[in-house]
């Protein structure tokens, strides 16, 4: 099959999630007048709550740049991280998308293509290390109280093995320069590209930034990642998903299982992949179908169109900064 082609039959198979699950599936779970109902008896302290948590949400996206990048400051990262995000909810291809962009942008601001190329794969390797982390994480505090669910053990113990993996090998390509050059030696001989003199570069300088800031790269990572989840808890709150029907360890759970999922690159922003996932698992906990639908969208809303409308508005305006130009 001819690139092409394979590119149109991906954009088919997102199509129809996407179609499936918004006519298909969340119909069924609940009549979408019902659920427009649910939305329209929000309160004024209630639609508060909303934008609070989802204002919390934005502007944790830029401090993981401050960190990764010095002397970036937070509203240059703001833009960088709202402007990549938003790519990835329009575009194919998930994170790699979000990731070229970002470098992209970055470069375009005047900062060397070594420190954006580390900034970008430390930002983007601790997030997935949270990825992956927050479903064992929700496992092993859903077992604490006494919660079962099948899909989440499985996924959990999945990312949980995945995790280890991944910080074992990171950690064992900063171990030492033997390491660093023998990957540097795969990846030249898989891409042509790579030499194990850059691999070693790039050892040097990941080495010595995250020893001087990986705590406060760590803390913005986690910020931005939970502040994700601080948004779907009030939707579910505000909605009328208590915690008697769904509780929050439960709630943190569905989300953390289906954040991963929807992370894989089926549709751009896991659109369609997150509501029947996080709709199925929070109605399984014990949620009310048309307030957990109603809770989704908003969630899905909140998390996505603003951070779409800002990416398209701001990144654009990225120029070129007194940083200096471009090495």
């Amino acid at each position: 099959m001819s690139l092409w082609r394979k590119r149109w039959a991906r954009r088919a198979v997102a199509a129809a999630i996407v179609v499936v699950a918004f006519a298909v599936v969340l119909p069924r779970l609940a009549d979408y007048s019902d659920v427009w109902g649910q939305v329209r008896e929000l309160g004024p302290g209630s639609l508060a709550a909303l934008v609070l948590a989802t204002a919390l949400n934005l502007v944790t996206f830029g401090p993981p740049l401050v960190a990764a990048l010095p002397g970036i400051g937070f509203r240059r990262a703001f833009t960088a991280a709202q402007a990549s995000t938003a790519s990835t909810y329009v575009a194919p291809g998930g994170a790699a998308v979000g990731i070229a962009l970002m470098f992209l942008l970055l470069r375009r601001s005047g900062f060397r293509g070594a420190a954006v190329a580390l900034a970008v794969a430390l930002t983007g390797l601790w997030n997935q290390l949270a990825l992956l982390a927050f479903p064992a994480l929700a496992l092993g505090l859903l077992t604490l109280t006494g919660g079962q669910n099948p899909l989440l053990k499985t996924v959990g113990a999945i990312g949980l093995v995945l995790f280890v993996a991944a910080l074992a090998l990171f950690a064992l390509a900063l171990a030492s320069d033997r390491a660093a050059r023998r990957a540097g030696g795969l990846l030249a001989r898989a891409t042509n590209r790579w030499d194990a003199e850059v691999i070693l570069r790039f050892r040097a300088q990941a080495v010595e930034l995250l020893r001087r800031r990986w705590l406060h790269l760590t803390v913005a990572t986690l910020a931005g990642q939970l502040t994700v989840f601080v948004v779907l808890l009030a939707s579910l709150r505000t909605l009328g998903v208590e915690g008697g029907e769904v509780s929050l360890v439960e709630a943190f759970a569905a989300w953390s299982v289906v954040r991963l999922l929807g992370s894989l690159p089926l549709t751009p922003g896991g659109i369609g992949i997150v509501e029947i996932g996080l709709t199925t698992a929070l109605v399984g906990f014990g949620g009310d179908r048309a307030e957990v639908v109603a809770a989704v969208l908003v969630y899905r809303f909140l998390t996505v169109v603003p951070t779409l409308l800002l990416g398209l508005a701001l990144g654009p305006m990225v120029r070129r900064s007194e940083h200096g130009p471009a090495a």
